[in-house]
């Protein structure tokens, strides 16, 4: 398991926290479910028919004896869910008779669960898309306080035949499509807490196709502004930008273009400044430089909701339930 999970689950084993499934006959939830079961250090809920739950579970043979099934179909407390969507919602004229079928959607009766404290976490998306999952996380879970908008990031780690693994922080790549300067910092502020869980000490670079005002235009004064506001905001983090790449991770390249910063040539959380470069990027990195992604993680929700990739196999899927539940 890369570097940081070690961690991660022996703090879970600590303090166990219970997990919802969104998908719970897929294939790839029950292998992922059954090996967290035989760890003991996180408890799912799987969501769905429990006779097409089991069934796929003897089919594929993985044991989930332990894990809570539950059938939002047939959920004899749906009353109280319902109940509890439409006073949240009553202000944009939901009623009881709009709530139930969409309380009957996994995506929102598993949020709801983590809404009413019947669950810590959710893991959704093997097979629902982003927005799925994001949508209902956003209507019911809702940003935390001082938080205007969800984000994400994505952690890389590049396995060391020494142990001493590369990891590195990027955001935002997978939910804002073009963030303004003060939702870049809030997007900053977010990826160097979440570093810091896979004991990442941030040094974060704001990049660009400029450094240090080295080309002219709007998506550069937008970065670098970016910079001096998160460095204004969170003085105790060693921020610099814009960045160019190479000035970034290169100390070479940085002695010649940024001589005397703290961060650049040796960054190791980046701050993009679309989803194009994002997606991109961390893509390269994963494809070309043989980085293990894990992600895109949710930032700035109330409670942690997260996202799998429709292409995930059981082991991201494992993985990503142990980050979940280590934001819990």
């Amino acid at each position: 398991m890369a570097y940081g999970f070690g961690d991660m689950i022996a703090k879970l084993k600590k303090s166990p926290k219970t997990i919802v499934f969104t998908e719970g006959s897929d294939p790839r939830i029950l292998e992922a479910a059954s090996r967290l079961l035989a760890g003991n250090f996180l408890k799912p809920i799987l969501l769905g028919n429990p006779a097409e739950i089991e069934k796929a579970a003897e089919e594929s043979g993985y044991n989930i004896r332990g894990a809570q099934i539950i059938d939002p179909m047939n959920y004899e407390k749906m009353d109280d869910v319902v109940n509890c969507f439409v006073e949240m919602r009553k202000n944009k004229g939901m009623t009881p008779e709009k709530a139930l079928p969409m309380m009957q959607q996994s995506n929102y009766f598993g949020t709801m669960l983590v809404k009413m404290g019947l669950a810590d976490c959710l893991l959704g998306g093997a097979t629902y898309s982003t927005a799925d999952t994001v949508r209902p996380a956003l209507q019911i879970i809702k940003t935390k306080p001082g938080n205007s908008i969800v984000s994400s990031c994505f952690i890389l780690v590049r396995p060391s035949a020494t142990g001493d693994n590369e990891v590195i922080a990027m955001g935002d790549c997978a939910i804002n499509i073009n963030p303004n300067e003060d939702q870049l910092v809030e997007i900053c502020g977010e990826t160097v807490n979440c570093a810091k869980i896979f004991g990442i000490d941030p040094k974060v670079a704001f990049l660009s196709f400029s450094t240090h005002g080295s080309a002219k235009d709007p998506s550069v004064d937008k970065m670098h502004n970016a910079t001096a506001k998160a460095q204004a905001k969170y003085p105790d983090v060693p921020i610099d930008g814009e960045f160019q790449f190479d000035a970034a991770v290169s100390p070479a390249v940085a002695k010649t273009k940024v001589p005397g910063s703290k961060v650049a040539g040796h960054a190791n959380t980046f701050i993009f400044p679309d989803i194009n470069a994002g997606n991109i990027g961390y893509k390269i990195a994963q494809r070309m430089g043989n980085f293990d992604a894990y992600g895109p993680i949710l930032l700035g929700l109330n409670a942690p909701i997260n996202d799998l990739s429709r292409g995930c196999n059981a082991l991201e899927v494992y993985s990503m339930a142990i980050i979940t539940a280590a934001l819990a």
